[in-house]
């Protein structure tokens, strides 16, 4: 009886169908619960952003103890290396060619002619296998595609030197028969593994895949959780029920599958947000005394900060202090840390004293002195109320305005003599820089914060 190996394309699928992003947690526990079930391969989502996709894949790719970690390497030679970068840590990593084989992909969505794909095909698989030894091909759309063109396609695949292929259902309008056939010929054209991915949107998608291995088929690809797709549990009962009849046996732990699914989908959000009620990434930011590194990283990424690695580290130290007495923090919380602890610069320009007066029957008038270098300068303003005021006696210092993106003030004690933390968010040429400042004065932080982050500013230019 042979072994039909499972690929899990559950971060994969939720990636392409959900409005809200997932955040790492949950994408580590995705890959995780694939690991733990015994799937033989868990393939991550094409990298978007490069900064945060590689520091969550390479922290997956660490964790995932026995499962191939397969990556998608887009449509150029140069996102090859972007790819490599990602999974190369793993115990057992893949690099795949995802190509469409259809006239109307490759010619309406890639603007390609038949010649021109099969040279991207051998492009591609030749510029993978240089870097990794496990490199899939997957045909998109080959269910749709001229049957001829597809077995010169996975045939220029396999003298190319993928060690897989793969057909896939993309428009999911095909019976069991039909993937039957498609594989049948796929798999006397190559002598590489076939695997299918098959689609469930006119649910049959178990007996397609049924159909598929029956055929020939090496492997099937399926999800845990998601739309239109084969599902994991769905196809191990039905193996494990009917395996005499295909000749076919499925090692996922049955003991663990179903339970463990569960788990994962509860610590992760589904379903379909309305319009007006939309789950904000910023909103979901919590970190706790076990978040990781490559957590904080991509929380601070999410608040809009591009940290250094060293930055990274002093914020990840003082978060691990915050927790050991608060137990988490949100997002507002950790951005406070994050100008506390991250880009600190020289002090360039040093408060000195403020003098302001205010009134609800006429404009606030601020008076700022400040040290640069060995000089004394002062400015003057009025505003919408002292933190106005000041604000803009500041900028007749420095003579220029940034962008103020935020502005926060919160209490840290209790009581008359509360001490008062102001948070400040400039930006500059796009990027962000947030200052922090603490007083019984919240007008004092407020200017503390402001020159905190102008000199980040003002160093980092330097």
């Amino acid at each position: 009886m042979k072994k039909i190996n499972v690929t899990d394309i559950t971060l994969k699928k939720l990636s392409e169908e959900r409005e809200v992003a997932l955040l790492f947690r949950e994408k580590s526990a995705i890959a995780n619960c694939a690991d733990t079930i015994g799937v033989d391969a868990i393939e991550l989502p094409a990298v978007k952003s490069v900064r945060e996709d590689t520091i969550i894949y390479k922290t997956i790719a660490q964790n995932v103890q026995k499962a191939v970690l397969a990556i998608p390497v887009g449509f150029s030679s140069d996102s090859v290396a972007v790819a490599w970068e990602c999974v190369k840590g793993a115990k057992s990593p893949r690099l795949q060619i995802e190509l469409p084989v259809s006239t109307i992909q490759m010619e309406y969505t890639y603007h390609v002619k038949q010649s021109k794909m099969l040279e991207k095909i051998a492009e591609l698989i030749k510029a993978a296998k240089a870097v990794c030894a496990d490199v899939e091909f997957s045909a998109l759309d080959a269910t749709r595609a001229d049957e001829d063109f597809l077995i010169s396609a996975v045939k220029e695949a396999e003298a190319s030197g993928a060690s897989m292929v793969t057909v896939c259902d993309s428009a999911g309008a095909s019976t069991p028969e039909d993937i039957a056939a498609l594989v049948a010929k796929v798999k006397d054209a190559v002598n590489v593994p076939v695997y299918v991915e098959v689609s469930d949107r006119i649910n049959m998608a178990v007996a397609a895949a049924f159909s598929a291995i029956k055929a020939g088929a090496c492997g099937i690809k399926c999800a845990m959780v998601g739309k239109d797709v084969l599902l994991t549990g769905e196809i191990s009962d039905a193996i494990n029920a009917c395996k005499a009849q295909i000749n076919g046996e499925i090692k996922l732990n049955n003991t663990k599958i179903h339970a463990s699914i569960d788990d994962m989908s509860a610590s992760i959000h589904h379903g379909e947000y309305d319009s007006g009620d939309e789950v904000s990434e910023k909103k979901k930011i919590l970190l706790d005394s076990e978040s990781g590194l490559a957590q904080v990283a991509h929380a601070a990424y999410v608040l809009g900060y591009e940290l250094s690695d060293s930055d990274v580290g002093n914020v990840y130290k003082a978060l691990k202090q915050v927790c050991e007495k608060k137990g988490s923090v949100g997002a507002k919380e950790f951005e406070a840390l994050i100008a506390s602890s991250a880009m600190q610069a020289p002090s360039t320009y040093h408060f000195e004293t403020y003098t302001t007066t205010s009134s609800n029957v006429s404009n606030s008038m601020s008076q700022i002195t400040l040290k640069y270098k060995d000089e004394i300068i002062c400015g003057v303003s009025s505003g919408d109320g002292p933190i106005d005021s000041a604000f803009r006696a500041i900028e007749q210092c420095i003579g220029h305005h940034y962008e103020l993106d935020d502005y926060q003030v919160q209490s840290v004690t209790e009581g008359k003599e509360a001490l008062g933390s102001a948070l400040v968010r400039l930006r500059n040429n796009g990027k962000l820089y947030s200052g922090n400042g603490t007083s019984t004065d919240i007008v004092a932080a407020s200017i503390r914060a402001y020159i905190n982050a102008l000199n980040k500013i003002v160093s980092e230019e330097a």
